[in-house]
């Protein structure tokens, strides 16, 4: 079984490596994921990047060199790496502080298991996030600089960096918030955000929100031990099987930006499965079932993927057959700090980074 999960993963990898896969600018070095597939002038020449995408295109180039290390997959982390140093202009950091946990999860885990030297970058994002923190506005930290709205997809992901890199204490303060704030006691699902200087709650619930909150308690609920981390991944595991499960495949998103956000769940949901301790009946279920929603997804994922030129082509909804895309009536673009889906997701590199992430995620656990 996990040959046949590490033969999938290597078929998403290569997918990804075809059809998006190139030079900034033509530098040598280099290498962004193209952002639409197929590519219309200003993604093919890197107008459009969308910077929180590339940081997830290095987290899963690190999947895949932790799965099988080749020296071929550390010099590509580090090309992607500094074609984002490149493609940003200014240097690592941008106004998102959502954004800049995403790169700083994905260099802190090449650092760490490729030994690749980001220390400056890795530091750099550190510290961003690190003084964002505002608990006299009612945060956490807020989504982006100057904003009064303080959300589950920031913190959970900024939590979980500062965990990995020393600041146990903030990111246990960040998981207490969001426990507090945001978790919805009707469901046991994570909300959106909060508004506390304009009436309070965004109470939307999407998939990646759930999954970074199982990232940041599991890790803390390794590292402390304390029983109420290891609690909370307990309950949300079950209100997303419950939930955000149909047959027991992840509810599908859209492309766009929400084309990360199953991947993003079943990452977390992977690393559930894998590490969350103990051996009471919860946290068995608890590993068992999310270990199960991550192989019902992936199994459904790729039935239902289309092989184009030999490689698999995801849809944004693991349960539907996929499309081959055209250009349609729109492509993907960013606006108000978000990025819509093109007409056919399919077409978007976050879906197709979703499904690279899923097949990773069913490699590890069936490991």
């Amino acid at each position: 079984m996990q040959a046949e999960w590490s033969a999938r993963a290597d078929a998403a990898e290569r997918a990804i490596e075809a059809r998006h896969l190139r030079r900034v600018w033509g530098l040598p070095g280099t290498r962004l994921g193209v952002v639409g597939w197929p590519a219309v002038p200003d993604e093919r020449f890197m107008l459009r990047w969308h910077y929180w995408w590339q940081a997830h295109l290095i987290d899963c180039a690190v999947d895949a060199a932790e799965r099988e290390p080749t020296p071929a997959r550390k010099r590509r982390i580090a090309r992607i790496a500094r074609g984002v140093r490149v493609r940003n202009l200014t240097g690592w950091t941008n106004k998102y502080y959502d954004d800049m946990a995403w790169l700083g999860i994905a260099l802190e885990r090449a650092q760490l298991t490729q030994l690749i030297d980001f220390r400056r970058a890795v530091g750099a994002l550190e510290s961003e996030l690190y003084q964002s923190w505002a608990p006299e506005a009612g945060g956490g930290i807020p989504w982006c600089v100057g904003s009064n709205f303080y959300n589950a997809p920031a913190n959970g992901p900024a939590g979980i960096l500062l965990l990995r890199t020393g600041k146990v204490w903030r990111a246990q303060e960040m998981a207490d918030w969001l426990d507090v704030t945001l978790r919805d006691p009707e469901t046991g699902l994570i909300f959106d955000g909060t508004r506390p200087a304009a009436g309070g709650l965004e109470r939307n619930i999407y998939t990646y929100c759930q999954g970074v909150v199982l990232g940041l308690e599991t890790e803390l609920a390794v590292q402390l031990g304390e029983p109420r981390h290891s609690a909370r991944v307990h309950s949300l595991v079950a209100a997303v099987e419950q939930r955000l499960t149909t047959n027991g495949v992840i509810v599908g998103s859209d492309g766009g930006d929400g084309g990360l956000f199953d991947g993003i769940l079943a990452r977390y949901l992977a690393l559930v499965a894998r590490v969350l301790p103990g051996d009471s009946d919860a946290d068995v279920l608890a590993r068992e079932t999310a270990a199960r929603i991550v192989l019902a997804s992936a199994e459904a994922a790729w039935e239902n993927s289309l092989a184009v030129d030999g490689l698999p082509l995801f849809g944004p909804e693991w349960s539907i057959k996929a499309r081959v895309p055209d250009l349609g009536d729109s492509v993907a673009v960013l606006s108000g700090g978000s990025v819509s889906s093109s007409s056919f997701g399919e077409r978007d590199l976050s879906v197709q980074l979703s499904g690279w992430m899923l097949m990773e995620a069913a490699a590890r656990i069936a490991s």
